[in-house]
């Protein structure tokens, strides 16, 4: 479908489907050790450091506490660690208080880790296995919360969460709806298709910026075009991959999309 907004800087593309264009280190502690207030100026809530068990190890994560009542829980998923990506990584952050924050609407608890090998979680990076890492994380949520779950990873992570939750064992029934975040075509030499969305019928956001060094327009879009419905497809006008003065951009279309699937 073909979706009109209100964002700043929106263009639609007549298209087949949706396409819409859109111009803190902590100590480690127990999941029921410690809290901490985060520092942020917009409706701050509770920080918990959190480990959990997962298939290489115990993974190292972070909470943000949600309204009491909120009917979803949701995950972020952080980029490639050999790049330097942590669950610290300002897009992760952004997307997380996208989510998270009163001021979007939604305030759900949200759960950052890092993938094994990555600050405090154990076992060594893999490189493909850690999609498996976000399917230990989604079995933490569901047994914290027991409620549906909001994916979202930015770059390696958008592959990863895509994998665990619509790849090897096809659609996880406890995730809603995700969202993949300059979801990368081609990185160091290979070329990335995702042939197993195209029987992936949860909801899907693929938000980009027209600029991505690792993602051309033009392959984004035969990747959507190809998944399966529902779908939609954002690409924010002049932003690279990682957003670069384009994050409130990349906010405005995120919290867009997670309207339409959850209010």
């Amino acid at each position: 479908m073909i979706c009109a907004s209100a964002i700043a800087e929106v263009q639609v593309i007549p298209a087949g489907l949706g396409v819409l264009e859109v111009s803190e280190p902590l100590e480690r502690a127990e999941v029921s050790q410690k809290a901490h207030p985060e520092k942020d100026h917009s409706s701050p809530r509770m920080l918990r450091s959190v480990m959990f068990p997962g298939p290489a190890g115990r993974l190292e994560g972070l909470l943000n506490e949600g309204a009491s009542g909120a009917p979803f829980a949701a995950l972020a998923c952080h980029p490639h660690p050999l790049g330097g990506g942590t669950m610290h990584n300002k897009v992760v952050y952004h997307a997380m208080q996208v989510m998270n924050r009163r001021h979007w609407g939604f305030e759900l608890p949200v759960l950052r880790f890092n993938f094994r090998g990555v600050g405090l979680s154990e076992g060594r990076h893999d490189g493909e296995a850690e999609w498996e890492d976000v399917l230990a994380a989604l079995d933490w949520l569901q047994r914290e919360f027991g409620r549906p779950i909001v994916a979202a990873g930015f770059s390696f992570g958008a592959a990863m969460a895509l994998k665990a939750c619509c790849g090897c064992h096809g659609v996880d029934s406890r995730v809603r709806a995700i969202a993949a975040l300059s979801l990368p075509t081609e990185a160091a030499g290979c070329n990335y298709r995702y042939s197993f969305l195209e029987e992936a019928n949860l909801p899907k956001l693929f938000l980009s910026g027209a600029r991505d060094e690792f993602a051309r327009p033009e392959e984004l879009e035969s990747i959507a075009a190809r998944a399966a419905e529902p779908k939609q497809l954002i690409l924010i006008p002049g932003a690279d991959h990682f957003f670069t003065h384009k994050l409130s951009a990349m906010q405005q279309g995120f919290a867009q999309w997670l309207k339409e699937q959850l209010l």
